[in-house]
């Protein structure tokens, strides 16, 4: 089977692994230059589904509770199992009662609990939740890796172009907010990157906030990717000050240390959903669709690429459950 991925970010090279793994033909073509740029280069890398379930579908923790697996197969060593901690200040404790009552797969803690966790937070926060099934991992260091092992597989990956000449058996549309079809929207995610060697976190860290609830990310080389922004917009301009200034002023709640941190990076991308912020696989004759990843990019990805793997390589039942799942 000649299969030709249009889309260098997650969704495209996730499929590219799902087929080549199965012994398919695959050529991917990306019209930048390079992989960096992309809005999976902007992403946190939360693998996260309890989490994510607060504010979204059953969907996204049923197809998203398998993604930690399925990276750490792909990649070896890529990925932290560490689980997620959630606090809220002690004005905004009902957030975190708020939050507990539309997720499950965690643990109350305590003040002392959160300290034994994360000792830099020790006396900053009376309570919190830890998601301990979690995981994470660094986009950029993910994406490299995997388009790495990719050409080690024999795929060949084209940059700079959006198509070839010779003609496959089945295309995929991978391109995410560049396929403009009007059942689309862009939904605008701004980030920035933060050093310091004052504080040290081993995992993931959500602040919980009534009007803009925060994620710290730490990375190597004292690194700390902070996210939070969802704005219903497919502006990709560059990110605004009131969003600097909200994004600094909550990471300095969970840490006056970020208050001395290095500004070294902002950047936004712009992520494509459909109206329920699911994912879909669509087909279309040889030609096949993966979109709507919104902000689920790296956790969502795999089952995505499964389900459309399965579909062009002939598995009909797999077919029913990638459209069922999204209806």
């Amino acid at each position: 089977m000649k299969v030709l991925i249009r889309g260098a970010g997650v969704a495209g090279l996730t499929l590219a692994h799902e087929l080549a793994t199965r012994r398919a033909d695959v050529t991917l073509v990306e019209k930048r230059e390079e992989i960096a740029g992309n809005a999976s280069f902007q992403a946190g890398g939360m693998l996260a589904p309890w989490c994510e379930r607060e504010s979204a579908e059953e969907a996204v923790l049923t197809l998203g509770r398998g993604a930690a697996d399925w990276w750490d197969a792909a990649l070896p060593g890529h990925i932290s199992r560490s689980g997620t901690l959630v606090v809220a200040p002690a004005r905004d404790v009902g957030e975190l009662d708020r939050f507990g009552r539309r997720t499950s797969g965690f643990g109350p803690l305590d003040a002392d609990d959160i300290a034994a966790l994360e000792p830099a937070l020790t006396g900053r926060f009376g309570r919190g939740l830890f998601f301990g099934e979690e995981a994470h991992l660094d986009p950029r260091k993910v994406l490299l890796a995997l388009r790495d092992k990719l050409i080690g597989m024999g795929v060949r990956l084209e940059f700079g172009r959006s198509t070839v000449s010779a003609i496959p058996e089945i295309e995929v549309d991978c391109t995410g907010i560049a396929d403009r079809r009007p059942e689309l929207r862009g939904v605008r995610g701004e980030m920035m990157v933060l050093r310091t060697g004052e504080i040290s976190l081993a995992r993931p860290v959500r602040l919980l906030h009534p009007r803009i609830p925060v994620y710290v990310v730490p990375r190597s080389g004292n690194l700390f990717m902070v996210g939070a922004t969802m704005i219903e917009s497919d502006a990709a301009g560059p990110i605004t000050a009131r969003s600097t200034m909200e994004l600094l002023s909550a990471v300095y709640t969970l840490h006056p240390a970020f208050g001395e941190a290095e500004l070294v990076e902002t950047g936004v991308g712009v992520r494509p959903a459909f109206a329920d912020n699911l994912p879909r696989v669509e087909r279309d004759g040889k030609n096949i669709r993966i979109n709507g990843l919104y902000r689920h990019g790296f956790l969502l990805a795999p089952a995505m690429a499964r389900q459309a793997a399965d579909i062009i390589l002939g598995n009909p039942a797999a077919k029913e459950f990638a459209l069922e799942a999204h209806r």
